[in-house]
C-alpha cells in the first residue's frame, strides 16, 4: 500500500509513525551485549527481554518525538525526501502523536522500574536520561539535532548505553568486552543518523538545523560516514588480539558486503535515493550483532 495514494486505516498509520525500518538498528545493541552474556554465562532471559522492549519502546518515542517537533520547527515539509511523516502529512494531529509518544515513554519507564529493581537505581538514572535526550533530540528550548549535536548522543545511548547497559542488567557489573563493543555498535548506529543527515542536508539548512553535515558539509558527512564502518569493523580484530574477545568473533566481518555496498550508495547517491542506505545501514547494525552474537556462541 502507498499511503500517499490511498486512505491508510488508524493501525496502518500509527505503524508509519513508529517507522518500524529503524527497529533492527534498536535492537542490535541488546543483541550484542546478550551475545556476551551468553558467552560469559551470566545471561539472564527476563532482564534481557525487558532491555530489549525498552530499547525498542525508546526507539519508537524518539521516532514520534522527532515527528511532531520537526514538523513544529519546520525541518519536515513536502520537500523532504524521506519516508512519509504522519503529522507534515496531515494524518496524525500534533497532539495525537505527542500523546502517542509520552504513552510509549510511560510505558518504557514502567519496563524500566523492574530493571531498577533486578539491576539497581542506577537504571533508573540512565532510563530518564534516554528519554529526555529522546525528546530533547528535536523538541525542548535546546533541541540537540539542531546544534550538531545529534551524532555524539546517538553513540552514546544506542553504542555504550544500550550494550554495556544490557550486559548490567543481567550481570549487575560491565565487563571490558562490553564497554569494548559499544564502539562498533554505536558507530554504526551513528552511520544511520549520518545518511539521514546527508540526505535531508538542503532541507535541514532552510530550516535551521545545524546538523553536522549542514555546519561542515556533504563531504565530511560522507567520510564520516565511512570513517564510522571502518572503524567498526577493523576494532574487532584489535579487541580479539587483546584477548577481549575469542576470534569467533570475527564471524560479524560476513557483514562486510553490505558495508561496502551501503558505501557506495552514500558516496554516489543524494536526495530520495538515499534512503536505500538508510534503511540498509539498520540491517547493517542489527546484522552485524547477530553474526557477532552467532560467533559468541560458537566460541562456547
Amino acid at each position: 500500500m502507498n499511503p500517499e495514494n490511498s486512505h491508510p486505516n488508524r493501525f496502518q498509520i500509527w505503524w508509519l509513525a513508529i517507522r518500524p525500518r529503524t527497529l533492527p538498528a534498536a535492537a542490535a545493541g541488546v543483541v550484542a551485549g546478550c551475545a556476551l552474556t551468553l558467552h560469559e554465562q551470566v545471561f539472564r532471559p527476563l532482564p534481557a527481554l525487558a532491555a530489549l522492549a525498552v530499547a525498542l519502546l525508546l526507539q519508537i518515542g524518539s521516532n514520534l518525538a522527532n515527528d511532531v517537533f520537526d514538523y513544529e520547527r519546520g525541518a519536515d515539509s513536502a520537500r523532504s525526501h524521506g519516508p512519509l511523516r504522519v503529522t507534515q502529512s496531515g494524518l496524525l494531529r500534533p497532539a495525537q502523536v505527542k500523546a502517542g509518544m509520552i504513552c510509549v515513554f510511560v510505558l518504557a519507564g514502567l519496563i524500566g522500574l523492574y530493571l531498577a529493581f533486578v539491576a539497581g537505581w542506577i537504571v533508573l538514572l540512565i532510563g530518564l536520561a534516554a528519554i529526555l535526550s529522546a525528546i530533547a533530540y528535536t523538541g525542548g528550548p535546546f533541541p540537540l539535532g539542531y546544534y550538531g549535536l545529534g551524532d555524539l548522543f546517538v553513540f552514546l545511548f544506542f553504542g555504550l548505553a544500550c550494550v554495556a547497559g544490557t550486559y548490567f542488567v543481567q550481570a549487575g557489573r560491565v565487563s571490558p568486552a562490553a564497554w569494548a563493543m559499544s564502539l562498533p555498535v554505536g558507530l554504526i548506529v551513528v552511520g544511520i543518523l549520518v545518511v539521514n543527515n546527508l540526505r535531508d542536508l538542503a532541507t535541514d539548512e532552510q530550516a535551521g538545523k545545524h546538523t553536522l553535515a549542514v555546519l561542515l558539509g556533504d563531504r565530511f558527512a560522507k567520510g564520516e560516514y565511512l570513517a564510522c564502518l571502518l572503524v567498526a569493523f577493523l576494532c574487532l580484530p584489535v579487541f580479539c588480539a587483546l584477548g577481549m574477545l575469542p576470534w569467533t568473533a570475527l564471524l560479524a566481518w560476513l557483514a562486510l558486503p553490505l558495508a561496502v555496498r551501503l558505501t557506495r550508495i552514500v558516496f554516489t547517491q543524494t536526495g530520495r535515493a538515499l534512503n536505500a542506505a538508510l534503511g540498509g545501514t539498520g540491517q547493517l547494525a542489527f546484522a552485524f550483532s547477530l553474526l557477532f552474537l552467532i560467533g559468541m556462541l560458537l566460541a562456547r
